[in-house]
C-alpha cells in the first residue's frame, strides 16, 4: 500500500514561475535563467510532497504554460504555420500559447478552452488526417530522470491519448469533412508506445495516464479505441505498470469496458463521486488491478473529513478481500486547482484558517490516511483533532445569516422577469443610447499597470491613506475615459483600476466570503487568480461599484457601462461551501447583485454589464445533470438583473461556452440579456452560424481580436471578421468588441488594438450597411 498525489501547483510559493516567464517574454532574462527557475520549482515541488509523507511524487506535470500544450509539443502536434516559422523550439511553444508578432513573424495564439469543469484553461491541439505524430521532445523522460537523480520516487504523468484527441479540434480543411480527431488514435498510439519504452529504460515502474474523458458520456463512443489503444500500450513496455487515471466525476456505464482494460491500476475520484466505492470497486474484487482511491479533494480548499475518508478506504479494502497492497491512497485529481499552502496566510483568524487545507496540507492528509489505514492507532491524535475541526466548521455554517435565507425563500417568479419583452425594450434603449451601427465597446477592464498594482499594494500595507488611494483611482479612471474618447469608442467603461480580479474584488466586498493574501491558483500560463472562499450566507453590506461608475459617467456624455460579475461566475470562480447546494449559494449572490444593479440604475447608469464567462464551465460532465444546472444558473442571472426598467440595457459576456450545445444555447436565450458579447476571434465565425440557426434576436458582439495575445491585428483583419459576421446576423444587431477584457495587455498593445477595431467598425458602417 502506498500514497500518491496526481499533480501539484506549478506556480511556485511566491509566484516565481510567473515572474520568470514574464521577464523572459519582456526580453529581460535569458532562456537559461528561465529554465533555472523551472528546475528549482520542480525540485521544490517534489520536496514539498515528500516532506508531507507521500510515497510517490508526480513527474512531468510541471509546465511553462500548459500541460496540454506540453503534450501537443511532445507528440508533434504543431501546425505548420508554427513549425515553419523559423522560431526556436521554446519560442515556437510560446507562439502557440500567446501568439508572436515580431519582425516578419506574425502568428496568432491557438484556441483556448476550459479543462473540463474547472477554471483552468488549456490550449486546444489542432489536428487533421495529415498530422504526423512523432516524439518531438522527451520532456516526460527528462523530468522523471531529474527527479530520480535527486532521490525522489517519481511516477511520470501523461495526458492520455484519447483524452488528448477528444479535446483536439480539426483544422479548417478537416472541419468540412466532419472529421473526428479521435479517429487518429491508431496513428498516435505507436508514439505513446515509444515514449513508454523510453520511460521503462529510464527506470520508471509506474506511469500515470490521465483519461478524464472517461467521466463523460461521450467516452462510450470510443470504447473500441480504448480497448485497442491500451492493449497496445500495455505491451509496449511490459516492465512499466500503467495507472489509468479518471477524475472530476464517475465512470458510470464506461466501466463496462474500463474494467477489462489491460492496465495495472485504475484511479477513481471518490471525492466528486463517492458512490463509486459501491459501483466500481466490487468489479475488481477478483482481479489483480490496483485501485487508486481519490479520497482527498484536488478541487476544493476544505479540510478532508479524515474519519469519513478512512471508513471509505477501509470499505474498499474489505471489498478487495482485505488486500491492502492493492490500494493507493491519493488526491482525487491533480492539486493544481488549489493554492500551495495555508502557511502563506497570516491575516485570516485562527478559527477560519483551521477550516482550510491547501495543496501541501492535502499531501499531508493523503499520508495520514495511508498511515491510518495501515494502523489506525498511529494517527489517532490527528484523526481526533480533525474531527473537532470539522464539527466547528459545521457549527459555524449552520449559524449563518437567517435574513438572507428568508429573503431567498420569499423570491417570486415575477422577480425573474423583465418588465417587457426584448423587442419593446430595444426600441426604448435605441432612442436612449442613440448608437451607430456596429457600436464599439470593450468588455470592461483596461491594463492593470505596475503603477496601479503598486498603489493598491501600498494602500493594503497602510502606506497611503484611503483618500490618497481613491484620488489615484479617480485620476486613473479619468485617464481611461479620456483614452477611450480619443479612440472614439461608442460605449465606454471605467477600466476597473480598483479591482484586483473580477471575482476576488466582489468577494472582498460581500459578507459571507473569506479572502486570502497568497492563495494563488493558475488560470493559464502566467495568469493566476486568488479565488474567494464562500464560508457562510452571502449578502451585500453596501454598494460595491456605484461610486466608480457614477464618477466615470460624470466625465463623459457618452454611455458608460456599469461593470459587474454575474452570480454563477462569482460562485464558479470561488471555492464554494460544501454544506449547501451551489444553487442556493448562486441565488444568494444573485440577490446581492440585484441590489447593486438597481443602485447603478438609480445612479443614472443606463447600460449594465453582468458577465457570466463561467456559465459553461459549471456545466456538469454528465448530460443527465445539465438541465437542472442550467435552470438554476439562468434563474440566478435573471434574479440579479430583472429589477430594472426597460430603458436600462443589460449586457453580458461569455467565453468558452460551447454554443453548439443546444441546452447551453437555449440557456443563453433564456438569460434575456439585451446584448451579449462572446469570445470569437479564433472561431472563424462558426459560432455565429449557431446563433443564426437558433434565430437569436438580441444584440451580439462577437470578439474581433484575441486579448490573450500581445499581437495587434490590422484593421483590415478586423473588418474582414465583421464582414464575415454580417453574413450570419443582421448588421443592426452586431456590436464590435474584443474577445474579453484588456487587463493583461500593456497600454501600447491595448490602444493599438482598439484603434484598429474602431477603424474596422467605421469602415463596416459605410461598406456593410444594408
Amino acid at each position: 500500500m502506498s500514497s500518491a498525489v496526481l499533480g501539484y501547483p506549478r506556480i511556485g510559493p511566491k509566484r516565481e514561475v510567473k515572474k520568470a516567464l514574464e521577464a523572459y517574454w519582456a526580453g529581460k532574462s535569458s532562456v537559461e535563467e528561465l529554465l533555472k527557475v523551472a528546475k528549482e520549482q520542480r525540485l521544490l515541488t517534489y520536496e514539498n510532497i515528500k516532506s508531507q509523507g507521500v510515497d510517490v511524487v508526480p513527474t512531468g506535470t510541471f509546465t511553462l504554460y500548459d500541460h496540454v500544450l506540453d503534450a501537443s509539443n511532445t507528440f508533434g502536434i504543431i501546425p505548420d504555420k508554427y513549425a515553419k516559422s523559423g522560431l526556436n523550439p521554446l519560442d515556437t511553444y510560446f507562439a502557440m500559447a500567446r501568439g508572436h508578432q515580431k519582425g516578419e513573424v506574425d502568428l496568432p495564439a491557438t484556441e483556448m478552452q476550459k479543462w473540463f469543469d474547472s477554471n483552468y484553461h488549456f490550449l486546444v491541439p489542432e489536428v487533421s488526417e495529415k498530422t504526423n505524430f512523432r516524439l518531438n521532445d522527451t520532456k516526460p523522460v527528462d523530468d522523471f530522470v531529474e527527479a530520480k537523480q535527486a532521490g525522489y520516487n517519481g511516477r511520470p504523468v501523461l495526458v492520455g491519448p484519447i483524452t488528448l484527441l477528444a479535446l483536439s479540434k480539426a483544422d479548417a480543411d478537416a472541419q468540412q469533412k466532419e472529421f473526428d480527431p479521435v479517429s487518429l488514435v491508431s496513428k498516435l498510439t505507436p508514439v505513446y508506445a515509444e515514449l513508454l519504452e523510453k520511460l521503462a529504460q529510464a527506470g520508471a515502474e509506474w506511469v500515470q495516464i490521465d483519461e478524464p474523458i472517461l467521466c463523460m458520456d461521450r467516452a462510450a463512443q470510443y470504447a473500441e479505441q480504448f480497448k485497442s489503444t491500451y492493449a497496445a500500450l500495455s505491451k509496449a513496455a511490459p516492465s512499466v505498470k500503467l495507472l489509468l487515471a479518471t477524475y472530476f466525476g464517475r465512470l458510470e456505464s464506461n466501466l463496462d469496458f474500463v474494467k477489462d482494460l489491460p492496465v495495472a491500476g485504475l484511479h477513481i475520484d471518490l471525492d466528486r463521486a463517492p458512490e463509486q466505492i459501491d459501483t466500481v470497486v466490487p468489479h475488481f474484487a477478483n482481479k489483480t488491478t490496483v485501485l487508486s482511491l481519490g479520497l482527498v479533494s484536488g478541487r476544493n480548499v476544505w479540510k478532508t473529513d479524515l474519519n469519513a475518508a478512512l471508513k471509505t478506504a477501509q470499505k474498499a479494502v474489505e471489498l478487495l478481500g482485505g488486500d491492502k497492497n492493492r490500494v493507493i491512497i491519493a488526491s482525487s485529481s491533480s492539486l493544481l486547482h488549489t493554492p500551495i499552502t495555508v502557511k502563506n496566510e497570516n491575516k485570516l483568524s485562527a478559527e477560519v484558517i483551521d477550516w482550510f487545507s491547501f495543496a501541501t496540507e492535502k499531501c499531508g492528509e493523503v499520508a495520514t490516511l495511508t498511515a491510518a489505514l495501515k494502523d489506525p492507532s498511529s494517527a489517532s491524535s490527528i484523526l481526533s483533532a480533525n474531527e473537532k475541526s470539522i464539527k466547528a466548521r459545521r457549527d459555524f455554517e449552520q449559524n449563518s445569516d437567517p435574513a438572507v435565507r428568508q429573503r431567498l425563500a420569499n423570491v417570486k417568479p415575477e422577480d425573474l422577469k423583465r418588465q417587457s419583452a426584448f423587442k419593446q425594450r430595444r426600441e426604448v434603449q435605441n432612442k436612449h443610447l442613440n448608437l451607430p451601427l456596429f457600436p464599439t465597446t470593450t468588455i470592461g477592464s483596461f491594463p492593470q499597470t505596475k503603477e496601479i498594482r503598486s498603489y493598491r499594494a501600498r494602500f493594503n500595507k497602510g502606506e497611503i491613506t484611503q483618500e490618497e488611494y481613491e484620488k489615484f483611482l479617480e485620476d486613473e479612471i479619468k485617464f481611461v475615459v479620456e483614452k477611450q474618447e480619443a479612440l472614439d469608442l461608442d460605449v465606454l467603461v471605467h477600466g476597473e483600476p480598483e479591482r484586483n480580479d473580477m471575482v476576488q474584488y466582489f468577494g472582498e466586498l460581500l459578507d459571507g466570503f473569506a479572502f486570502t493574501q497568497n492563495a494563488w491558483v493558475q488560470s493559464f500560463g502566467s495568469r493566476y487568480v486568488r479565488p474567494p472562499i464562500v464560508v457562510s450566507d452571502v449578502s451585500r453590506p453596501k454598494a460595491m461599484t456605484v461610486r466608480w461608475s457614477s464618477y466615470a459617467q460624470s466625465l463623459t456624455k457618452k454611455t458608460m457601462k456599469g461593470m459587474l460579475t454575474g452570480p454563477v461566475t462569482i460562485l464558479n470562480w470561488s471555492f464554494p461551501r460544501a454544506d449547501i447546494s451551489k444553487e442556493i449559494q448562486a441565488k444568494q449572490i444573485a440577490l446581492a447583485l440585484r441590489d447593486e444593479v438597481n443602485d447603478l440604475e438609480k445612479a443614472g447608469i443606463r447600460s449594465i454589464q453582468e458577465d457570466e464567462p463561467a456559465l459553461r464551465e459549471g456545466l456538469p460532465l454528465r448530460e443527465a445533470e445539465h438541465k437542472a444546472y442550467l435552470d438554476w444558473a439562468v434563474a440566478a442571472f435573471r434574479l440579479s438583473t430583472s429589477g430594472v426598467r426597460d430603458e436600462t440595457q443589460i449586457v453580458s459576456h461569455f467565453c468558452y461556452s460551447d454554443f453548439a450545445n443546444r441546452q447551453i444555447m437555449q440557456s443563453i436565450l433564456d438569460l434575456d440579456a439585451d446584448m451579449i458579447s462572446i469570445e470569437n476571434s479564433k472561431s472563424d465565425a462558426k459560432i455565429l452560424k449557431v446563433f443564426q440557426n437558433f434565430e437569436y434576436a438580441n444584440d451580439i458582439g462577437p470578439g474581433v481580436f484575441d486579448i490573450h495575445s500581445p499581437r495587434v491585428p490590422t484593421s483590415e483583419e478586423m473588418f474582414n471578421r465583421l464582414k464575415a459576421f454580417s453574413a450570419y446576423l443582421p448588421v443592426e444587431r452586431l456590436w464590435c468588441n474584443p474577445d474579453c477584457g484588456l487587463k493583461t495587455r500593456s497600454w501600447d498593445e491595448a490602444a493599438a488594438q482598439c484603434k484598429n477595431m474602431v477603424e474596422a467598425a467605421k469602415r463596416a458602417r459605410s461598406e456593410l450597411a444594408k
